[in-house]
């Protein structure tokens, strides 16, 4: 069974093998028994106390100790298209028939902003049919937000060991090397590359010291690691760009650790949802789980935003989203059950776009029947659907845009015209 440690940001001390980490010390002349002791840093030296982000690993190897990497792929190579004021959508994507592992199946579909100016997200889906071995990942351009969708992963990581499920999200620190186990026949997901600053829980204001995702809930691997002296091909992300390069050790040495620069998941089941418990639909920045600020307050780089099971209650209300033109850039994608402003078109694993100040909102059948409901309470049960809104525009790549949904506009075509009295 994993174990981990709990809590959202903490510092943390952890060791595989007892009395590896050194004490009172972070570079002791002599390491115990012949570790290397190197610095994880994702913040700058200089950040504010409260934002910086770093561990020290205790390793076998120094990882360091690397031939070149060589340019294998070029994922930019397919975004020669302008940001667009289309509204698009996506069916889910379709399994390989190939053994296909997590890394080889990753598809870019949206992205914004610049990796090597540190801002920015990147949406990424997955369709896995293979497992991992002598191959890990990781990526400089920014921290990984997996939201697995169908399928259960396992995530064996420089820091430690990481199990998710679908309903269950993990955060993958930028330049921490991970390999991907599949617990199943196959693991289909979604993938956002967060190039900005780190993503962290949001500010609650007047809703007070208690809500929304608790820093409790967020679970952190202890310290594991493996002794193979066999060929390991160590892939990374740099500047948009797939490099690799090869060892003749796993790189998932880290004996012990300690820091606050960690690997983490989070069970979505365990969000404090809040709504309103009079009338109108509340703004969806209730339902952040996880935010990216940008350098204007207020206005995120990335928020990681979803729609769980919740009671709706609300008086003389039109309870679903109502019709909106807004200044963040919207992505989302489904896990489980319905989106209740979609009545059709929009299964699980499915993903769409609403850039900034695209007008949209419920489909015609939801707005009919939101119209026509009863206002008893009832509970929107057995759903999940998430969001990935930015304050920049996304743009679609070409292969994307190919593979849109025809005819996504269509949905808000059969509006009847209101009747005012002249």
């Amino acid at each position: 069974m994993t174990s981990y440690l709990t809590g959202f940001g903490n510092h943390f001390a952890t060791e595989a093998i007892p009395g590896a980490l050194p004490v009172g010390r972070n570079s002791p002349q002599r390491p115990a028994f012949g570790l290397y002791a190197e610095q994880l840093s994702g913040t700058a030296f200089t950040m504010a106390r409260a934002e910086n982000r770093r561990s020290w690993l205790y390793r076998l190897r120094p990882s360091a100790a690397h031939p070149p990497y060589t340019l294998v792929a070029d994922p930019a190579a397919d975004r020669g298209l302008p940001a667009s004021p289309n509204r698009l959508r996506w069916d889910p994507r379709a399994l390989p028939h190939a053994a296909t592992t997590f890394v080889d199946s990753l598809s870019t579909m949206l992205w914004n902003g610049d990796p090597e100016a540190h801002n920015g997200v990147t949406l990424s889906t997955y369709a896995a049919t293979a497992s991992m071995d002598r191959q890990v990942f990781f990526s400089a351009d920014g921290e990984l937000l997996i939201i697995p969708e169908q399928g259960g992963l396992t995530l064996h990581t420089e820091l430690g060991v990481i199990a998710i499920d679908p309903l269950e999200i993990a955060i993958i620190p930028r330049g921490v090397r991970f390999r991907v186990v599949l617990t199943g026949d196959a693991a289909r997901g979604y993938v956002a590359e967060n190039h900005g600053a780190p993503f962290r829980l949001p500010d609650l204001g007047p809703i007070g010291s208690n809500g929304l995702a608790n820093p409790r809930d967020f679970e952190s691997p202890v310290a594991w690691f493996e002794d193979r002296d066999e060929p390991f091909e160590v892939i990374q992300k740099f500047g948009g760009k797939l490099w690799s390069t090869t060892l003749d050790h796993s790189p998932l040495d880290v004996v012990a650790w300690h820091g606050n620069l960690t690997p983490v998941k989070y069970d979505l089941r365990r969000f404090n949802t809040l709504g309103t418990v009079s009338y109108d639909h509340p703004d969806p920045s209730i339902f952040t789980v996880l935010t990216s600020p940008s350098d204007m307050p207020g206005r995120a780089n990335a928020d990681f935003v979803i729609f769980p099971p919740r009671w709706m209650v609300a008086e003389d209300t039109f309870r679903p989203p109502w019709f909106h033109r807004n200044l963040m850039s919207e992505a989302m994608g489904l896990i489980t059950g319905a989106y209740d402003a979609k009545a059709g078109g929009f299964a699980p694993g499915a993903l769409s776009l609403h850039n900034m100040m695209s007008a949209h909102g419920p489909d015609v059948a939801s707005w009919q029947g939101a119209t026509d409901a009863a206002l008893a309470p009832h509970k929107i049960d057995g759903t999940m659907a998430f969001m990935v809104e930015s304050c920049w525009p996304y743009r679609v790549t070409d292969s994307a845009l190919a593979a849109a949904q025809p005819d996504y506009d269509g949905v808000w075509g059969a509006f009847p015209k209101a009747i005012v009295p002249k």
